[in-house]
Parts: C-alpha cells; sequence; structure tokens
C-alpha cells in the first residue's frame, strides 16, 4: 500500500490557517528562532543532494516540541494570506498556501518515520497526545472563513477565465478540498465538525497502537521438534527472531503475516497451523483492553454524523465523489462483478485440497488454517511445482536488481549505492541509491530501502516519500522510499522471499517510481486519487514475470545457476492458480469496508455485522477476509482507505487492460513506445490531470473489466 506525507495524512486540505496578526506574533519571533536552532527536527536539511533529513540525530524527545512549534511557525506562515488586504490571486493565495508550513513538512517525515518504522511504546502515548492537537490544527485550516473566502475568489474568477491547465488544477483540487471539509457551514456545524476529527484522531491512533500491541506480543514460540515442514531458511531466521526476544533455542513465528503465511504453507502441524492462523486474524479482536470492536462503532458513527453536517448520506457517497468511481454503487457493481467467479473458484480450489487430503489419509476437513498448505500441495500435483524450490531463485539482492533494471528500461534510470555514511540512516538495515538519468547523468533524487520486520514498525509493505518533485520555486529533487516487512535472514543467508512477496516488492517500487517520474509544478499535484494511485504500481508487477527479469535476476542461491525453463514454465502455467484465494480474500475485505460505511451505524454490533454480511455474500468458511474488521488499518487506522479499499480492483481493470497494450506491442513489455506513452500519461501527471483522461490518452479509450477476467481465468462477462 502507498504512504504519501504524514502532512497528507493529518491534513485534509493544503492550507494553512493564521489565528493572530502580524504585530502581535513580531515579538516571539527571537523565541521561536531558538526553538527552531534548538531542535533539529525543525531545521533545514543539510549535507549533499540537496540536503538530507538528519534521521541519525532525531529523538522521540524532540517530536512534542517540534509539531506544537512547527503549527505555530506554519499558522503564522499563513497569517499573511488570510489578511491580505491585495485583492486574491493565485500567486497571492494559492501559491502563497503551497509554499507555506515548511518547517512542520520536515517534521512530518521524522514523525512518519517515527509512527511507521521506528515506534517505540514512548513514542506511541506522544503521538496520541499529539493527535488531537493536529486535528484541532487541521480544523483550523479548513474552516478559515477568510482563507477560504479568498480562495473562493480565485476559484471563481477562474470559471470565468480559465487559468493554465496545471494552476487551474490545483485551484479547483484546492477549492473542492475545502468544500468537502465543511468550509461552506454555519458557525455551529464547523464546531462541530472540528469535534468530530478530534475524536476521530484519538481513535485511529488508538487502533493503530492495539493493533501494533497484538503484533508484538502474540508471538508463537517452537521447539526443535516443532519445526516439520519448514525450510532451513525460515527455521534459521526463525531462531535468531527468538534469540533477540530472548528466548534463545527455540524458534519465533511472529504474529505478521511475512512470518504467519510461509508458516501456514508448510508447518505438518495442524494444531500449530491452527493457532498461527487464530493469533493473526485475531489482532484487536481479543476482547480485552486492546480489542478494536468498539472503537470502530464509534469511528463509523462519528464518520456519518461528519458527513451528515455537510448534507450526505452516508459517508461513502462523500468520499467517492472525487474519485474515479465517483459513487459507491459505481465501486459496488465493480465488485459484485468478479465477487460469483472468485467464490466459485474457491469452491474448485476446495474440492482439489480436499481430494488431496483423503488422498494423504489426513482425515481432515479443510479449515482456513490448512489453506495455503494444502493450496501447496495441489499446486505441486497439478503443476509439478513447488513454492520453496521457486523462492530459492528469489533472493532478495538480485529481486532488487531486477527492479533497477525494469527502472532502466522502461524510466531510464540508474541506480547507484551511495557511499554508506555519507546520507543519514533512521536503523542500520537501511540502505540508499542515487537514482539519476542513464543519457544525460541528470541527479534525479535518493531511494532508500527498509526490509526487514523489527518490533516497533508496522506491518506490511508500503512507499513514502521524504521530498517531493516540484519546480514552481525551482526543481526539487525526490526522496523516496519502499518499506517491507522481509524476516531478516540469519548471518551469512540469503533472504529468499516467496513469488507473491516478490510480486509486493515490485508493486511497491512501482510507487516509488511514480514519485521520481513526477514532473509537476506544484505540490498539491503529487497528491493522489485513491482509485487510480494503486494502478501504476499494480502495472509494474507484470515485469516480474517478463523474461529478461527471469533470465538474468532469477538465479539459485546456492549454485547461481539460472532458473531452469522447466521451472518458468511450470511458474506460468500456474499463474491463475490460487485465484479464487487471492481474489476472493481481498474482495471481502473490500466488500466489508463500504457495507460498513453504507450501513446504519447506529448501535452496530461490528463482530455480528462482519459475520452477518459475510454470510449474505455466501462467504466461503474456508478462507478468512485478508484484513479481518479490528484490524483493518487501511480503513480505520486513518481515513486515506476508508471507503476506498475497493480501489486497489478498480485499479486493477486499469492494469489489466495497459498489460494488453504491452502485450499487442511489438516489443512486448519492453516496447519502447508504449513505454514512452506509459511515462508521458501515466506516471509524470501525476494529479496534475484527470486520470480518466490521462488514461484514455494512453491507451485511446476507456479500460473494460474482460482483460481483468482473463488475467484471473474467470468467465469473461459477455454483458458491459
Amino acid at each position: 500500500m502507498i504512504s504519501k506525507s504524514i502532512k497528507a495524512a493529518v491534513l485534509c486540505s493544503i492550507v494553512l490557517f493564521a489565528s493572530c496578526k502580524k504585530d502581535e506574533k513580531q515579538s516571539d519571533n527571537n523565541e521561536q528562532s531558538t526553538a527552531m536552532s534548538n531542535n533539529m527536527l525543525l531545521q533545514e536539511w543539510t549535507g549533499p543532494y540537496e540536503g538530507v533529513p538528519a534521521f541519525d540525530k532525531m529523538k522521540v524527545d524532540d517530536i512534542k516540541d517540534a509539531i506544537l512549534t512547527g503549527i505555530e511557525l506554519s499558522l503564522e506562515d499563513i497569517d499573511a494570506i488570510a489578511n491580505s488586504e491585495e485583492a486574491p490571486t493565485f500567486e497571492n493565495t494559492i501559491v502563497a498556501m503551497e509554499s507555506s508550513g515548511k518547517e512542520l513538512d520536515r517534521v512530518y517525515t521524522y514523525y512518519g518515520i517515527m509512527s511507521s518504522n521506528m515506534s517505540s511504546p514512548e513514542f506511541r502515548d506522544i503521538r496520541a497526545e499529539l493527535a488531537p492537537k493536529l486535528s484541532d490544527y487541521s480544523s483550523k485550516i479548513s474552516q478559515n472563513k477568510k482563507l477560504f473566502e479568498r480562495i473562493k475568489a480565485v476559484y471563481d474568477a477562474s470559471q470565468k477565465n480559465p487559468l493554465p491547465a496545471d494552476q487551474q488544477r490545483v485551484v479547483d483540487l484546492t477549492y473542492k478540498s475545502f468544500e468537502m471539509n465543511g468550509a461552506n457551514l454555519d458557525e455551529a456545524k464547523k464546531k462541530r465538525y472540528a469535534e468530530i476529527n478530534k475524536e476521530l484522531s484519538t481513535l485511529y491512533t488508538t487502533f493503530s497502537s492495539n493493533v501494533l500491541h497484538d503484533e508484538e506480543n502474540y508471538v508463537t514460540y517452537l521447539n526443535e521438534d516443532q519445526l516439520g515442514g519448514l525450510s532451513e531458511s525460515f527455521i534459521k531466521s526463525a531462531a535468531k527472531i527468538a534469540k533477540d526476544k530472548g528466548q534463545e533455542g527455540k524458534y519465533a513465528i511472529t504474529n505478521t503475516r511475512s512470518s504467519m503465511d510461509p508458516f501456514l504453507t508448510y508447518s505438518t502441524d495442524r494444531e500449530l497451523r491452527k493457532q498461527v492462523w487464530t493469533n493473526y486474524y485475531s489482532r484487536g479482536d481479543n476482547g480485552d483492553e486492546y480489542d478494536n470492536n468498539q472503537l470502530i462503532a464509534d469511528i463509523l458513527k462519528l464518520r456519518r454524523e461528519r458527513v451528515e453536517l455537510l448534507g450526505y448520506d452516508n459517508y461513502a457517497q462523500w468520499r467517492l465523489q472525487d474519485r474515479m468511481a465517483k459513487t459507491p454503487e459505481n465501486a459496488m457493481d465493480l465488485m459484485m462483478a468478479v465477487w460469483p467467479a472468485a467464490i466459485a473458484r474457491v469452491e474448485e480450489e476446495v474440492q482439489d485440497m480436499q481430494t488431496v487430503a483423503n488422498e494423504l489419509g489426513d482425515n481432515i476437513t479443510i479449515e482456513p488454517w490448512d489453506y495455503r498448505y494444502y493450496a501447496e500441495k495441489v499446486r505441486k500435483k497439478k503443476y509439478d511445482l513447488d513454492s520453496d524450490e521457486v523462492k530459492q531463485y528469489l533472493q532478495l539482492d538480485k529481486l532488487t536488481q531486477a527492479l533497477f533494471y525494469t527502472a532502466g528500461r522502461l524510466f531510464n534510470y540508474k541506480f547507484t549505492p551511495v557511499e554508506e555514511g555519507s546520507v543519514p540512516v533512521f536503523h542500520e538495515d537501511v540502505k540508499v541509491w542515487e537514482v539519476t538519468d542513464k543519457d544525460s547523468g541528470k541527479h534525479i533524487g535518493l531511494w532508500y530501502l527498509d526490509p526487514y520486520a523489527r518490533e516497533g514498525k508496522r506491518s506490511g509493505a508500503w512507499a513514502t516519500t521524504y521530498r517531493s518533485y516540484t519546480s514552481y520555486e525551482g526543481e526539487t529533487n525526490v526522496l523516496a522510499s519502499n518499506n517491507s516487512n522481509f524476516v531478516k535472514p540469519a548471518p551469512g543467508e540469503a533472504v529468499l522471499v516467496s513469488w507473491d512477496d516478490a510480486t509486493t516488492f515490485f508493486h511497491e517500487f512501482g510507487h516509488a517510481l511514480h514519485f521520481f517520474s513526477s514532473n509537476v509544478k506544484y505540490p498539491t499535484l503529487n497528491g493522489g486519487v485513491r482509485d487510480y494511485t494503486e494502478f501504476q504500481s499494480q502495472l509494474l508487477e507484470r515485469w516480474l514475470s517478463t523474461d529478461e527479469v527471469i533470465n538474468q535476476f532469477l538465479v539459485h542461491n546456492k549454485t547461481g545457476e539460472p532458473i531452469p525453463a522447466s521451472l518458468v514454465e511450470k511458474i506460468k502455467k500456474a499463474s491463475t492458480f490460487n485465484q479464487g484465494f487471492g481474489t476472493t480474500e481481498y474482495l471481502a475485505s473490500a466488500l466489508m469496508d463500504m457495507k460498513l460505511h453504507l450501513a446504519d451505524p447506529e448501535n452496530i454490533d461490528i463482530d455480528k455485522f462482519e459475520r452477518e454480511t459475510l454470510a449474505e455474500l455466501n462467504m466461503p468458511e474456508e478462507l478468512p477476509m485478508r484484513h479481518r474488521t479490528p484490524h483493518f488499518g487501511h480503513v480505520f487506522s486513518g481515513e486515506g482507505y476508508a471507503t476506498a479499499y475497493y480501489g486497489y480492483m478498480w485499479a486493477d481493470v486499469l492494469t489489466s487492460d495497459a498489460s494488453e497494450a504491452f502485450k499487442e506491442a511489438p516489443g512486448g513489455f519492453y516496447d519502447a513506445d508504449v513505454a514512452e506513452k506509459l511515462v508521458k500519461y501515466l506516471f509524470a501527471p501525476r494529479n496534475s490531470m484527470d486520470p480518466a483522461e490521462a488514461y484514455r490518452l494512453f491507451r485511446g479509450r476507456d479500460a473494460k473489466i474482460e482483460a481483468l477476467m482473463r488475467d484471473r481465468g474467470f468467465p469473461v462477462p459477455t454483458t458491459k
């Protein structure tokens, strides 16, 4: 999943509020300067590459003062805009807003690392304290009457005399953001709107902390006689993790997907599989002080109340108006067009698994903790394909080189390792590369990679930016990162990953390439449309299975021999294998997200709603949702993916259709002409043009769902 700057996550709009006049603030300048000079988090970035974050010097103790000072400074910045006596123009209002709050932007970079990569109990306490203050700050911005009047004046003028395309887009997005966040409400409703946001900010923070607590505290320790079926590399990693946790001589299965998934796939101990499965899918749902069910009910109720203040019937209706789907009905139509084929395929997959279990004399009925285990046996039986055999050719360092090769062929980028110690990092595991243009040598930015799971790091994989490209104040370079949760190997061992994890690695790198290729002038245009922004990253996944990548970078971790052609053929033949599982577990979460926000939240029982909704959907009992509601962080630790988790499927329609454009081209996936259009229309513009129009410029038409169904091996619908 993509992680934008913390500022974008906290602020519903990109503008800042001023509460005091200039002359009242003048006397505080010396005090603020002292605060800035003493607090490293506020200071301008120095050093090479146009300045870089001082990650090696950041301290949790500094974050509270830095955030509070940054808020004050950014509010002061905007004072001149909101109270200017000059007639509002694009330059003195919109551009001035784009340029404000730089100190706070810098603090948010460190705040984001502390939240996602290097969290600690001490930081979580501070984050909980800061959440309502950041919400107040956001509300002061979106509800500043003088500021909105100036924005509206610029917007109204632009409707009569349109501005240049990129400027018009910034104005439209800024005005729409204010409008969606209550700028037109009366004072009483504005007050309640702000109160709701403040309450929600605390709930989101608590939700995240509860999930992280359960990930850190539900660890399964194994003895040597409980390792049946597990690979040597996995066992060594589990031993190291246990040792690091003070349990030398044992083997730790952590409560994260990267540890859970391979264990459920290979462990021969069914009771242990059940225990590990239960731990993972019960995160946030253990009936204790870290249980999230009531929090979710409270969140849903507050979200509904807030959008009702704006005149909407439900949260989904409000949220989707500026997305590609436009309405919840359109999003539901897409999901329900795929759902029947997905659950039908699950039924077939379960039958195949039950047959294998019976043949082995296992005398069991397939349960959720059996799915991965027996699916792997079916894969071997049907395709003579052993996932662990494939894994021996999927080394993280070689896959990283494959990313660079793909970026070089499509984007003309070169990645060069930065000398260790020359760029500060927040953990010794983080490595940095310089990104340049292959032909001209022009510096584009830095790429940070934080690959391994550790305590205090949130689960999953994501991409983020520390600095985005803009040119309105002179060109800036890009500082971007990819973050994964691979299990760190024992010393001297290669990091071997599954095909699914390798696919995710390519996916997140697609986000990074989206950042690096940006050619937008203004910061606002680096934002994303949620059901479109996953498209570019999902598309990049397709290059993992190209012959050029397979033949060069998939080599055996012991012998160095390239992957045999016979094994590659098996991988390609099995490309639609287990699509019932993959599609259904995802769609169940996406449908649950939407249905929760369409339902009446009054007195909602989350556990009951989840059970009844899944029953109505005829959800197969043999597998769970990818993200059960109590730990659905995409939706309830903030609002980025709320009623937007369907966006992966929406984006996948675009992905499948765009992939066929490459398949049809003379040069295939490395066709120069199609690649040029890919960068020009789908990556570089970011949000500077309407996504639907951008896709039509690339493809010559709208995307079609038929390509998606073909990709997944599902029956292609005969109706539109």
